[in-house]
């Protein structure tokens, strides 16, 4: 049978894999602090049919060899971590990061999870949760004698708010994260994040200072998706697919033609 059927095939398969990440990214231009992916593709073994630097005659070698490739497979999806644009919300509890690094939130079983989506909510206890109702870390609460409508947040992550008695007092301090190797993350859904052996584990710090992002309130960072961008490269993808498509078409021709010698 012709090589060329399957490794057309792994081709078409890839070019899927692609179109399927690309879709996703459309999919999420809305959402908040999403960051778009890219799928990266290796060549697969080769088949050796003459290995270069065989001797030719007593005193030469062939300078090259013969080797058939035999397709191709996903090697990687790498997040890009590049700032989306910013939102101006007003309201109180968004923040935005600018630069790198994330909000860090606790999981319902105990363990930490990281985020760039900033929408956080106040639950009825007062303490500053995401849209799934996961605490904001440090946890930051807010007393029955807080107005509300007075919180400030600085670009430093200091939490201030006036009481009763018209006083400004301070409630709390937002710290953030950022990893050697943010591409390496987990991605679990919901925006959030997890630690892995390939990210490194998270270096906390207060916002704005020692390589972390500030905090900016009021704002939302959006997707990151560039459309046009991911439009060029699903007809990239598209033109790929049907490329691949008629190697198979032309090696089926092929064959045809080699079982009709005999009638």
């Amino acid at each position: 049978m012709l090589r060329s059927l399957w490794t057309a095939a792994s081709g078409m398969n890839g070019q899927q894999f692609n179109i399927d990440t690309i879709a996703n990214n459309l999919a999420n231009v809305n959402t908040t602090g999403y960051k778009k992916v890219r799928s990266d593709f290796e060549d697969l073994m080769y088949q050796t049919l003459k290995v270069a630097g065989t001797p030719a005659t007593e005193e030469t070698v062939t300078p090259t060899g013969i080797q058939v490739g035999l397709g191709v497979k996903a090697a990687a999806t790498q997040k890009m971590f590049e700032q989306g644009s910013l939102q101006n919300t007003g309201n109180t509890l968004d923040m935005a990061l600018s630069g790198h690094g994330f909000f860090k939130v606790l999981m319902a079983d105990g363990t930490d999870a990281f985020t760039r989506d900033g929408s956080f909510k106040l639950d009825a206890q007062g303490q500053v949760v995401n849209s799934n109702g996961l605490k904001l870390i440090p946890e930051i609460v807010f007393g029955e004698d807080i107005d509300k409508t007075t919180i400030s947040i600085s670009d430093l992550g200091v939490v201030t708010a006036k009481n009763t008695n018209d006083e400004i007092i301070e409630v709390g301090q937002i710290t953030t994260a950022r990893f050697i190797n943010p591409a390496g993350l987990t991605n679990l859904g919901s925006n959030l994040y997890k630690v892995t052996e390939a990210s490194g584990q998270a270096i906390e710090g207060q916002p704005g200072l020692n390589g972390q992002p500030s905090v900016l309130q009021g704002f939302l960072e959006m997707s990151n998706v560039k459309v046009v961008d991911e439009m060029v490269n699903m007809i990239t993808a598209q033109r790929a697919y049907e490329l691949n498509s008629k190697a198979i078409t032309t090696s089926d021709n092929m064959l045809q033609t080699a079982v009709n010698l005999k009638r």
